[in-house]
């Protein structure tokens, strides 16, 4: 009876899986869009705007350090594939004052048209035991890794809704799947990214916007280098257990997965959440239908 019902099972998910492709968005054509890459001075960001300006996209950076941009802006227009692509750089802190972050998601949108994907990847990592961590710390960590993800999505989604259509990509961590020593001021952090994520999604489904979230090992950045300083003993044993990752390795796969939006697993919660998402729907369409009627009269 066991093996009956596991088969069961097994064959449920590879029909979904076989389906997925039906019921998917279709790809995003990189060729000639807007890309906005928060945290593209260095790291994962960075890598991203290079994978995406490989395949024709327009960039714009998003980081503190102008000095930093600028060096990157270099290297990203690099790989241009045509004379018509342009690399826009924006020094910004993202999680400080959401007024500035939609001031300048307007004026980069006035100069390389609205934006196709927003890529949330600026981050801080600080590891360290509970009591050890200097409690402004978790403060910070929250700042910068959720409403430093929060701010830049809210100044894009009103033109993405407008438009039907738009990505959004979270670049979380393994950390915010499962919690580990050392990270408890880190892995809440983003945690929250995940709850944001597929909250947000279920809002923006049916305008034809589609979110991802990306949960990248320990990947060789300055960012990593730095946080090693402090790494507790046990904390460091953990993190060797996985390896650590090329960004521009880790890039491709954000970016391929930014772009199609569906994978096995993601299937499997689309089943579960559908109900749910025709409710949405519904909601959706009757107010429409209710201000059409009001214009009306």
């Amino acid at each position: 009876m066991l093996l009956v019902v596991a088969a069961f099972i097994v064959a449920f998910v590879l029909l979904l899986y076989m389906i997925s492709p039906l019921i998917s968005p279709k790809p995003l054509k990189l060729n000639g869009a807007h890309v906005v890459v928060t945290g593209g001075s260095s790291g994962i960001g960075k890598s991203i705007a290079v994978e995406c300006y490989k395949q024709g996209a327009f960039i714009t950076l998003v980081a503190r350090d102008e000095a930093k941009l600028l060096q990157a802006k270099k290297e990203v227009e690099k790989f241009a594939i045509n004379d018509k692509q342009v690399v826009l750089c924006i020094s910004v802190d993202v999680s400080s004052d959401y007024s500035q972050v939609e001031s300048v998601i307007k004026q980069a949108q006035e100069k390389l048209g609205p934006v196709d994907m927003l890529v949330n990847c600026a981050g801080l990592a600080i590891s360290g035991k509970f009591e050890d961590v200097e409690v402004d710390r978790f403060k910070k960590l929250m700042e910068v890794n959720y409403l430093g993800s929060v701010y830049p999505t809210r100044a894009v989604i009103t033109t993405m809704k407008e438009r039907r259509m738009g990505r959004i990509m979270f670049v979380s961590s393994q950390a915010g799947q499962i919690g580990l020593f050392g990270y408890t001021a880190y892995s809440p952090s983003k945690f929250a990214l995940r709850g944001l994520a597929e909250s947000l999604q279920m809002e923006i489904k049916p305008y034809n916007i589609y979110v991802t979230v990306a949960y990248p090992p320990d990947t060789e950045t300055p960012g990593l280098a730095e946080e090693n300083k402090t790494k507790p003993l046990e904390t460091k044993l953990i993190s060797e257990t996985s390896g650590v990752c090329q960004p521009d390795q880790v890039a491709k796969i954000i970016v391929r997965d930014a772009i199609v939006t569906m994978g096995l697993f993601r299937t499997i919660a689309l089943f579960y959440l559908g109900s749910f998402d025709s409710i949405v729907r519904r909601c959706m369409i009757q107010r429409e239908q209710s201000k059409a009627a009001d214009k009306r009269e």
